[in-house]
């Protein structure tokens, strides 16, 4: 009997180990998963509310749940396109009030805004001030960068494009969006923009 409770206690002894590891990389996994998540939405809310809900929605449909085949890749592909210009073209949409206190979208341009719905424009004294700037040309592609990066964090959208990824390629699939990402934010900080185009968050005035 002293021999068998000998032989358990080694044994679970044995164990303990193996189950501390197995936890251990359980809890690694998790904290990266999560973390994965929260930089995806982070990057998300520097993006125009619209393209980001497309993207969410239809990804997953178009690339089965990352189980694509040369159909689903080409649907794909389309969608990132897509999705990528018009978080660069709606960089350079701005918003304003008119006389009545609604609210106007208008595509900015040498000469100032010019409305969507074909309604008179802002004031010419303010006019000015909606113009189209360099700052909207450097803010349209880091839109568009950080949509790249939005995607490459959507494990649906790598394993579709890299159902088998070398080491190497892991490496850049890990490492890229999130130096993407902290650039691109800090450039957002640095150079922040005074628009409230299409997607974005209303002025208050």
């Amino acid at each position: 009997m002293e021999a068998a409770k000998v032989k358990d206690m080694e044994a679970q002894a044995h164990e303990e180990p193996l189950l501390n590891d197995k936890q251990d990389r359980q809890s690694s996994l998790q904290q990266a998963i999560s973390q994965t998540f929260k930089s995806a939405a982070h990057l998300a809310n520097l993006l125009p509310t619209g393209t980001v809900l497309v993207f969410q929605i239809l990804s997953p449909i178009f690339t089965n749940q990352g189980q694509c085949d040369a159909v689903n890749r080409t649907m794909e592909g389309g969608l990132l396109a897509l999705c990528g210009m018009s978080c660069l073209l709606l960089s350079f949409t701005d918003s304003f009030r008119d006389a009545k206190g609604n609210v106007r979208y208008g595509l900015a341009t040498t000469k100032g805004l010019w409305v969507i719905d074909g309604t008179a424009g802002p004031p010419p004294e303010e006019a000015a001030a909606y113009k189209i700037k360099f700052i909207d040309f450097m803010h349209g592609f880091m839109s568009l960068f950080v949509f790249a990066a939005v995607a490459l964090f959507d494990q649906n959208v790598v394993s579709c494009f890299y159902p088998i990824p070398s080491k190497q390629t892991e490496e850049v699939l890990r490492s890229l969006p999130v130096g993407i990402g902290v650039i691109s934010s800090m450039l957002f900080v640095v150079f922040p923009t005074t628009r409230h185009g299409i997607g974005f968050p209303l002025s208050s005035k």
